[in-house]
């Protein structure tokens, strides 16, 4: 087993949905002890797409400049790590009601027409089929799966339009207003993990 540990959090230390990644990661290597892990911090900056990017990444040129080779040497490795994996671990704190700005650069960067989705006579067919994803989804005010959360069903559309369909939420929610109650949900879907 490769598992693909990302965070996104920006808090730091303090980070709940950090916390909840490791104890997932954690549990999956008890129950695996041979199993690897790749770990890549978000918040450590994962470029945002724009004209630059789609020309580069996306139309590309017989002659790229040294600017452009990065741009493409970036998606490729980040797209590189989820292919490699069997497994994601995945930080989803909540702010403003969506996914960080981070998260969503990854997102951008990893959907890629062609590697990581295709189009079809049938829709789009996800390609980075046969992994799972874990979720740690972490809120102070924004209940999983409520009206105003707009972090989890994008999520879990994003991973199943790229062909990862198998997802499972540890949400930690409402930490703002009943920080046990928040943390005892996550500890019990911990204990749901079937490694």
């Amino acid at each position: 087993m490769h598992i693909l540990h990302l965070d996104s959090a920006i808090t730091g230390d303090a980070s709940v949905s950090r916390q909840l990644t490791a104890d997932i990661v954690a549990r999956l290597k008890s129950a695996n002890p041979d199993a690897t892990v790749t770990y890549r911090d978000l918040n450590e900056g994962v470029p945002a797409i724009d004209t630059a990017w789609f020309q580069a990444v996306r139309v590309g040129t017989e002659n790229p400049t040294p600017e452009q080779q990065a741009m493409v040497a970036t998606s490729d490795a980040l797209l590189a790590q989820v292919q490699a994996a069997d497994t994601l671990v995945i930080g989803l704190p909540v702010y403003n009601f969506s996914l960080p700005a981070q998260l969503k650069n990854w997102l951008d960067q990893i959907a890629r027409a062609g590697v990581s989705f295709r189009y079809t006579a049938e829709g789009p067919e996800g390609l980075l089929t046969g992994k799972r994803a874990f979720v740690a989804y972490t809120a102070a005010g924004t209940p999983l799966g409520s009206d105003y959360d707009h972090a989890s069903g994008y999520l879990r559309h994003m991973l199943g339009f790229l062909g990862i369909t198998d997802v499972t939420f540890v949400p930690a929610d409402g930490l703002a207003i009943d920080r046990d109650a928040g943390m005892a949900r996550a500890a019990e879907a911990l204990e749901k993990i079937a490694a």
